[in-house]
Formats: C-alpha cells, sequence, structure tokens
C-alpha cells in the first residue's frame, strides 16, 4: 500500500482524541510517542497487527511508553482502520494499565464508522 509522493490522510475519532488528552495528563510525552506511528501510516506503511473478527479492516499498533520503563509492552495500544485506500481513521488509544483486548476489539466492531 506504500507509494511514492503520495500521503494518506489521517483522521482521528472524538474518542480518539479524548482518550489522548486524557492520558496525556498522565503521559507527558504521548504525542511524541505516538507520532512516528502517524509518520509511518501517514506514508502508506500498515504497522501492527490485524485484528480478526471485526468485519473491518482494523490493526492494533504496540507503541513504546517514553514516561515508564516497560518497553512496547507496557506502553500503549494504537487501534486503526482503513476507512479507505487513501483514508485512515484512528478510533482507539489506551495505556496498557486500562487497555483489554477485548475492550479495544469491542469498540471497533460497535464504532459508528
Amino acid at each position: 500500500m506504500s507509494s511514492d509522493n503520495h500521503k494518506l490522510k489521517i483522521q482521528f475519532t472524538d474518542v480518539f482524541k479524548r482518550q489522548v488528552r486524557g492520558l496525556a495528563k498522565r503521559y507527558k510525552r504521548i504525542k511524541l510517542d505516538i507520532q512516528p506511528v502517524l509518520d509511518q501510516l501517514q506514508s502508506g506503511d500498515l504497522v501492527g497487527d490485524q485484528i480478526q473478527g471485526t468485519g473491518f479492516t482494523v490493526f492494533k499498533v504496540r507503541i513504546k511508553n517514553s514516561d515508564i520503563q516497560k518497553g512496547k509492552s507496557g506502553g500503549y495500544r494504537l487501534i486503526y482502520y482503513i476507512k479507505t485506500s487513501e483514508n485512515i481513521l484512528c478510533v482507539f488509544c489506551q495505556s496498557t494499565e486500562f487497555y483489554s483486548e477485548k475492550s479495544g476489539a469491542l469498540y471497533c466492531i460497535n464504532a459508528p464508522y
């Protein structure tokens, strides 16, 4: 899906924006942590693992939290949806402290895309 000069458009759900804002109160560097992933997505690199059983093209990405010392396993989970061949929708972002795989997948199934 990668292309030379064509950048994909990344959109954010209100839930995603609210979650990042809430996490930023606790983890000051969250925006710096997730920006490289957003840059990769914008350039067309589909990072992470596809979530099966949602009925949509949805991916989960593990992101290191630079505010704590636990690596990717103690970081963030960002869930995004391939809306069209040119649009990606960031749906869900949560810290692993509060995240469960089931809650992220259920949100993706029920999300108003």
